[in-house]
């Protein structure tokens, strides 16, 4: 499972010795108390850690390096409590490789109207120092986050949070292997892109293994193992009477072996994520459809048919999503429901792997014919997803850039049954509605599969987006198509002269 109380986030307080000591030893106790209350807030969910106040060049490039060092360090909180010329960030902040948020507050929330004098001026000019910062930054071009506001307000935290899940992802990225068994569904495109570049701008590795050594780890599985796991299927779900027959139990102790074997892979070849396809399958008995929807419920990314991308996507936005309410499923647009009268919605869907975190009730566990690959009966979970706000986003290669697209919809319950769709599912009306949607979706090349969230919200896509310096589109409720468009194609001059340059 993932955790983020294991990442830091380091509190860099700006200042110079222009104002004396006296100053200098104000400055760092406000700064260690915002730092803890910062700490304290439910709505960061990584460490806030207070450094000592940096006032000149070699003291801002010595804690940009030890950031860079450090293995739990997601990136920095920068804020200017007295002026500190930003000249001596210069050296700091180029060298610096993980992000950094600027934080634009200060100590006191009102005007000490009756005691103002010169000493508070000076010991306090956030709103003048955070300027000369803010410059050096855009002088530099440093992509960065920047909270406005008094640090005790709530809007300042849970701005703060949400840029600190998507910094979690970004390091978790930079340390992510994901497992590819066999190549892409063949013919597909866009499940295909350059890995190298990926690698570049993201961190991950992708790594191919063949089917076989997969296999191989299925066969050593204990049989002890395959006991135990079947205990928590049948406490964990619904299971039908029918599934405890000789043939069909037997069906489910090999999905059990699958899903031991599988897991033992991952962590033996230290993988956070991985794909399959359903054309590569020599030497298993069963689609490992049971399998991938319980390990994405365990945190890993997961992508079908050789989706690298997708099952990135899907490992960063379950670390952005941890301890949310909500969960995050691989997921694929799959038909239409176009009621002559009525709202048009999408049925989203896969054969098997959909990951049950975003369940609105106890799953069922059932064995059902598979009419695609060849194999046996698979074990699936079954199950509608619960309704309310969600996202579905993809990861897309344009050649000369990465794009990130995100269409947020809502989930909607129907009275409707499907007894002959045995699947894991979910209905959503995309916003702002479905003609529009598909049409911008279309126009800016989103791919079948995505990574879709009722727990990681659009701005944590946006941020992890700027930190990766790659492009973002949103559809969303105020989306108009000819803007879209738009911004289609000065996103395309841009990113040509972007690259050239």
């Amino acid at each position: 499972m993932i955790g983020l109380s294991q990442f830091e986030m380091w509190f860099v307080t700006g200042s110079q010795h222009l104002y004396g000591d006296e100053t200098l030893r104000q400055v760092a106790v406000n700064a260690e108390q915002i730092a803890v209350s910062l700490d304290q807030n439910s709505h960061i969910p990584v460490k806030v850690v207070f450094k000592p106040v940096v006032t000149g060049s070699q003291g801002i490039s010595s804690i940009c390096l030890q950031a860079n060092n450090s293995p739990n360090c997601i990136g920095l909180i920068c804020w200017m409590h007295t002026f500190s010329p930003a000249k001596m960030w210069i050296g700091g902040l180029s060298g610096l490789l993980k992000p950094f948020l600027h934080l634009h507050t200060q100590f006191n929330r009102e005007i000490p109207f009756d005691q103002i004098d010169m000493d508070f001026m000076n010991l306090n000019q956030s709103a003048h120092g955070d300027r000369e910062f803010g410059f050096i930054g855009s002088r530099l071009q440093l992509e960065r986050k920047v909270v406005v506001g008094h640090w005790q307000e709530a809007s300042v935290s849970a701005e703060i949070g949400t840029w600190a899940r998507a910094a979690s992802a970004l390091l978790d990225s930079k340390k992510c292997r994901i497992a590819r068994f066999g190549d892409n569904m063949r013919d597909v495109a866009v499940t295909e892109g350059n890995k190298v570049s990926a690698q570049v701008k993201f961190g991950y590795e992708v790594h191919g293994f063949g089917v076989g050594d997969f296999v191989a780890a299925v066969g050593e599985v204990d049989e002890t193992a395959i006991d135990r796991l079947v205990a928590v299927y049948m406490d964990t779900y619904e299971v039908g009477k029918d599934l405890r027959e000789t043939k069909s139990f037997a069906k489910l102790r090999e999905a059990a072996r699958i899903e031991l074997g599988l897991k033992r892979f991952l962590e033996t070849h230290d993988c956070t994520a991985f794909t399959t396809t359903f054309e590569d399958l020599h030497g298993l008995n069963q689609l490992p459809g049971l399998a991938c929807q319980r390990l994405m419920a365990d945190g890993y990314g997961f992508g079908a048919e050789g989706d690298w991308k997708t099952a990135a996507l899907v490992r960063a936005m379950k670390v952005m999503g941890t301890g949310v309410p909500g969960g995050t499923s691989f997921m694929e647009d799959y038909t239409y429901h176009l009621p002559e009268n009525g709202r048009a919605l999408v049925l989203g869907a896969h054969m098997l792997e959909v990951c049950p975190t975003i369940s609105r009730s106890k799953p069922a566990l059932e064995i059902h014919p598979l009419s695609i690959g060849g194999k046996a009966d698979p074990a699936r979970l079954v199950f509608s997803a619960r309704s309310g706000p969600a996202l579905n986003a993809t990861l897309l290669d344009m050649g000369n850039r990465f794009r990130l697209l995100i269409n947020e919809v809502e989930v909607v319950d129907i009275d409707e049954q499907m007894p002959n769709l045995p699947v894991a599912s979910v209905f959503w009306e995309p916003h702002p509605d479905l003609k529009i949607s598909a049409s911008s979706w279309i126009y800016a090349g989103g791919a079948h599969h995505t990574s879709f969230s009722q727990a990681v919200t659009t701005e944590q896509l946006k941020d992890f987006a700027e930190m990766t310096g790659i492009e973002c589109l949103v559809i969303d409720q105020n989306t108009d198509l000819a803007a879209f468009r738009r911004e289609l194609r000065h996103n395309h001059l841009y990113y040509g002269i972007s690259i050239s340059s």
